[in-house]
């Protein structure tokens, strides 16, 4: 009788024991793998309630609608990993965008105002890491005068919309790569080369894992003798590259520049980031699971679409899942402690 109930028990004794071992191996996983589980359920149901919801187009869509936040996503995902926070995205991509809408309609080619607008979110983003380290200024604070002195640059190279007429700008968004229903243009192709960069950089080079020791213990990486300073500059510097290429791609998407883009969009990347399981207080997270928070946004704004309602309930929605990823967050970071 007893070796009866031992052999019904032993499967699952192993599944379970197999659980609580990736768990304790893997707790930073979880939140990404809830957040695929959130996109599931979203993808259940909306198939259930309209009957034609996925398809290949759709996801299409989905990228196509959302790579300039995918890529403003990765760039956010290095500076949070180390503890810190860059507000400036949004306008620094706005910057670019008007800058690269206002270079291109003065005859300048865009093999030059590219590289231009690119450089030009990377100075900001090194001017933020600069007052974050050498002057021991708050990244909210360091950020927030990034963002002001990007929004008041845009608008000093143009108070109206600019059309972009370049043909190869024009081209990154309307190109489409079709392979059955599915179709993919530059723009899409952009961001998800900078989700493979993002990738290969924090996971398989000692940069990475030095982003990591700095957001886990900045004094402890310190006393490892890692390069923290120049990691942490080089932290916003990608953010602001980021920003930069998100310029581009909002600039190609819209087919114009414009000074007031990217408004909110600062707060839209950071919840996209925290839905993807990168703790707010740094050490935790991958790229992955920002870009499967970028998705878990994007379908949201699709759902309130097909639902007919009101795009408040974007925000309320998104605000749920934030307040539901940051308890997530608490009690991870909690049960972590305890066991050290």
């Amino acid at each position: 009788m007893t070796d009866l109930k031992t052999a019904a028990t032993s499967p699952l004794s192993t599944v379970l024991g197999a659980l609580n071992t990736f768990r304790s191996r893997h707790a930073s996983w979880i939140p990404v793998f809830a957040a695929v589980l959130i996109l599931v359920v979203m993808f259940g149901f909306a198939q259930w309630w309209f009957g034609n919801f996925l398809s290949l187009r759709l996801i299409s869509a989905l990228l196509l609608d959302n790579a300039y936040l995918l890529i403003l996503a990765v760039g956010m995902t290095f500076v949070i990993l180390t503890g810190g926070i860059d507000l400036s995205v949004g306008s620094v991509m706005a910057f670019t965008g008007i800058l690269c809408a206002s270079l291109v309609s003065q005859g300048v080619p865009a093999g030059v105002a590219v590289p231009l607008m690119i450089a030009a979110g990377a100075a900001i983003g090194l001017l933020i890491g600069v007052l974050v380290h050498y002057f021991d200024v708050q990244p909210f604070i360091a950020s927030l005068v990034g963002m002001f002195l990007a929004r008041g640059l845009a608008f000093l190279v143009s108070l109206r919309s600019i059309k972009v007429e370049d043909e190869w700008i024009l081209a990154l968004q309307s190109t489409r790569f079709k392979f059955g229903d599915f179709y993919i243009t530059p723009t899409g192709i952009i961001a998800l080369v900078v989700v493979v960069v993002g990738v290969l950089l924090l996971q398989f080079t000692r940069f990475g894992r030095t982003i990591y020791a700095i957001g886990g213990n900045e004094q402890s990486a310190r006393l490892m003798g890692l390069p923290v300073v120049r990691t942490k500059i080089l932290a916003y510097v990608i953010s602001g590259v980021c920003a930069g290429l998100a310029g581009l791609v909002l600039t190609a998407y819209q087919g114009s520049g414009y000074p007031l883009n990217g408004s909110g969009a600062e707060l839209d990347t950071i919840a996209a980031v925290v839905i993807g399981g990168t703790l707010l207080t740094g050490g935790s997270g991958y790229v992955i699971g920002s870009m499967i928070g970028v998705f878990v946004y994007g379908t949201i704004a699709i759902l309130i679409n097909f639902l007919g309602a009101e795009q408040s309930w974007k925000r309320i929605i998104v605000g749920g899942l934030l307040l539901v990823f940051v308890v997530v967050q608490r009690v991870i970071v909690t049960r972590s402690s305890r066991r050290t």
